[in-house]
C-alpha cells in the first residue's frame, strides 16, 4: 500500500510540475474526520478564471490516465512478487523431495555394498580355506613320497641286479615281480549291506520328461519306509516346482506307470510348496511352505496337515540357497538314519547347518554346523548320516567334492564322479532302501546307483 501512496504522491508532482511553475503551486497536509492524513495539492489554472462544464480538463484527464496506468504497473509487481514466492515455494517443496529421494537411493547403495563386502569376505574366507585344504594335501602326498635318498638308492639296487640301465636312454625290457593282492582288500565287498561312505556314483537312468516349462524343476521320489498298505516304496511321486502356487502331488503305482506318465491320483496340498527340497519318508510328505521358514508334514493315508514347525532361524527365499538358486534354502532328506533339514543362518554366515527332525513333530533333535559354504554347493544329500556336496549343477562331468560325518563333526574333500547329463540339476535326494540317488535334470527325471563301502579311517 505505501507503495501505491507514494507513487500517486509522486505522479501528482510531475504532473503540477509540467502544468504550473512551482511558486504557484501549493502543497498542503491535514487530517480529515476521520482522523486520516490527507495530502492536498493546489495548482492554479492559468488560462481558465473558473471551472466550467465539467470537472475534468485535458490536462487533468491525463493526470488520470497516468495514474490509472500506474496502479495497473504497481499490481502486476505485486501480483509477480506473489507469483514468484509461490513458485519459490513450490521449488523448495520438489527439492526437499528429491533430495529425500536421493539419500534413500544413497542408503540403498550403502547397504547393497555392505552385503556384497560380506559375500566377498566369505568367498576370500572360503578361498582360505580351501588353500588350506590344498596345502594339507600336498603335505600328506610329501610324507608318502620316497625321499630323493631312497629313490637313489632304489635305483642303485636296480642297476647292480642288471635291471634299467638308467645311463642308456634307449628302450629296454624291464623285470617285475607280482605280488597277488585280495580283491577285498581293494574294493569293498560288492554285497555290502551297511552303513558306509559313498564310494561311486554310477551314470544317470532317465525315466521321464516333463512336457510343459513346470516341469523345467521339481520333486520325484519313492517312499524309502512307507507305512501302511495303500501305498508302497514302489508308488512314484511327483511335484513340478515352477509356478506361483504349487500344490499338485502326482500318485503313480509303480515306476512303470511313472514312465508312461499315467498318474494313479493328484493330491492337493493344504499350502504351497517351495522349491525342490521336499522329500518322502514313513507315509508323509515333507515339504518347505512357501515364502517362510516353516515344514510341513502332510500324511497321505489321511490326505492331511499332521503337523507344521517353523524351523529356528533358517533363511528362506533366496537368503541361503545353493549355487543354482531357486529358493533352495531349505532342503529336506531321509536316509537310513531319520529325517534331516539341510539349510543355513545368519549365525553360521552361510555355512551348512544339518539338524536331525522328530519325524512326528517335526522338532529340531540335534544340529551341527559344517564349514561348507552352502551357495558353493549346487545339491546336498544324506546317506547313514554323512552329508555329501556336489560341485556343479550345470557342467556335464563334476564331482561329489564334499563329506561331512555327523559322528565326527569332521568334514574333508572328496572327488566321486558325477554326471549332470541334462546339464542343470535342480533336485538330488537319497533313497536308501534302493541305494539310488533321484535327481531332476532339466526336465529330465534320472536315478543313479550308488555303491557304498566301509568308512575309511
Amino acid at each position: 500500500m505505501w507503495l501505491q501512496v507514494a507513487l500517486l504522491c509522486l505522479s501528482f508532482l510531475i504532473s503540477a510540475s509540467q502544468l504550473q511553475t512551482e511558486d504557484r503551486a501549493s502543497f498542503r497536509r491535514s487530517n480529515d474526520a476521520a482522523g486520516h492524513c490527507q495530502y492536498t495539492f493546489t495548482v492554479p489554472s492559468p488560462e481558465e478564471s473558473s471551472c466550467t462544464g465539467g470537472n475534468g480538463t485535458p490536462e487533468m484527464d491525463g493526470v488520470l490516465s497516468r495514474l490509472t496506468l500506474l496502479e495497473a504497473l504497481v499490481s502486476r509487481l505485486i501480483a509477480g512478487a506473489d507469483t514468484r514466492r509461490d513458485m519459490g515455494a513450490d521449488v523448495e517443496v520438489g527439492f526437499q523431495e528429491n533430495f529425500s529421494h536421493l539419500t534413500g537411493e544413497r542408503n540403498q547403495l550403502r547397504q547393497d555394498k555392505d552385503r556384497l563386502n560380506r559375500q566377498v569376505q566369505d568367498l576370500q574366507a572360503r578361498v582360505r580355506e580351501l588353500s588350506q585344504e590344498a596345502d594339507n594335501l600336498r603335505q600328506s602326498c610329501m610324507k608318502t613320497n620316497t625321499s630323493a635318498d631312497a629313490r637313489s638308492d632304489i635305483n642303485h639296487r636296480l642297476a647292480n641286479d642288471g635291471g634299467y640301465d638308467f645311463g642308456n636312454g634307449a628302450y629296454q625290457e624291464m623285470k617285475a615281480e607280482v605280488t597277488e593282492v585280495p580283491a577285498s582288500q581293494l574294493v569293498p565287498d560288492g554285497n555290502f549291506s551297511g552303513c558306509g561312505e559313498v564310494l561311486s556314483v554310477g551314470d544317470p537312468v532317465s525315466h521321464q520328461k516333463a512336457d510343459g516349462i513346470t516341469g523345467k524343476y521339481g520333486v520325484w521320489l519313492q517312499d524309502p519306509e512307507p507305512q501302511g498298505t495303500q501305498y508302497t516304496n514302489k508308488t512314484v511321486w511327483r511335484i513340478d516346482t515352477v509356478g506361483k502356487d504349487v500344490r499338485q502331488l502326482f500318485a503313480y503305482e509303480d515306476m512303470d506307470q511313472f514312465s508312461r506318465g499315467f498318474p494313479m491320483k493328484v493330491f492337493v496340498l493344504p499350502e504351497p510348496v517351495e522349491s525342490t527340497g521336499a522329500t518322502m519318508y514313513r507315509g508323509s510328505l515333507y515339504y518347505q511352505r512357501k515364502r517362510s521358514r516353516t515344514l510341513i508334514r502332510y500324511d497321505l493315508a489321511s490326505e492331511s496337515l499332521a503337523s507344521r514347525r517353523d524351523l529356528p532361524h533358517a533363511g528362506f527365499h533366496g537368503q541361503y540357497p545353493y549355487s543354482w538358486g531357486g529358493y533352495t534354502d531349505i532342503d529336506l532328506a531321509a536316509d537310513e538314519q531319520g529325517l534331516w533339514a539341510i539349510y543355513s543362518t545368519s549365525k553360521a554366515k552361510g555355512a551348512i547347518v544339518i539338524s536331525q527332525l522328530n519325524p512326528e513333530s517335526l522338532e529340531v533333535k540335534k544340529s551341527w554346523e559344517t564349514n561348507i559354504r552352502k551357495n558353493t554347493a549346487a545339491n546336498a544329500f544324506m546317506v547313514c548320516g554323512r552329508l555329501y556336496t556336489v560341485a556343479s549343477y550345470t557342467a556335464a562331468n563334476t564331482t561329489v567334492n564334499y563329506v561331512y560325518d555327523t559322528a565326527t563333526r569332521e568334514s574333508r574333500v572328496l572327488s566321486v564322479p558325477f554326471k549332470n547329463k541334462y546339464r542343470y540339476n535342480s533336485m538330488v535326494d537319497y533313497n536308501h532302501d534302493q541305494r539310488k540317488l533321484f535327481a531332476w535334470d532339466n526336465f529330465h527325471m534320472v536315478t543313479y546307483d550308488v555303491r557304498l563301502g566301509r568308512a575309511s579311517n
